[in-house]
């Protein structure tokens, strides 16, 4: 058997080196995906105590709406009165909206519409200038 040369064992150090910064990677890759899987499980526990909140406040809050609580005629009319002015605060917020959207398609379409003249009529005084070129 032939004892290494040196720049053989120079050869088998840096291979052994590079094997060793591989592991240690791939420890540390191994490492971060266990830390992952843990913080989803943890996030998806908390989403499911989350559903189970809301599952229970709608419960809680059906219970309430199946079993009103008798209020006094002045408590419902300011109750009525409240509901009417927020639906007619929607409705006005609805319709503001919808104001909105219309007048911004139509300054779209005025601004395409300003665009698209302005370029027929670059395009009519090239044409122009080409006849006048093909004339002489």
């Amino acid at each position: 058997m032939e004892i290494p040369t040196i720049p053989d064992q120079i050869f088998y150090l840096i291979v052994l080196i590079i094997v060793a910064f591989v592991l240690l990677i791939i420890a540390f890759q191994w490492r971060k995906v266990a830390q992952s899987k843990n913080s989803i499980l943890m996030l998806e526990k908390e989403i499911e105590l989350k559903k189970m909140s809301m599952v229970e406040k709608d419960i809680e809050s059906k219970r309430l709406m199946d079993n009103p609580i008798p209020l006094p005629q002045d408590k419902q009319d300011s109750l009525s009165a409240i509901r009417q002015s927020t639906t007619d605060v929607r409705s006005e917020v609805g319709y503001l909206h919808t104001e909105i959207n219309e007048r911004l398609a139509r300054l779209e379409a005025q601004t395409e519409q300003k665009k698209l003249e302005k370029m027929l009529k670059e395009i009519e005084a090239k044409e122009a200038k080409l006849k006048k070129m093909d004339k002489k």
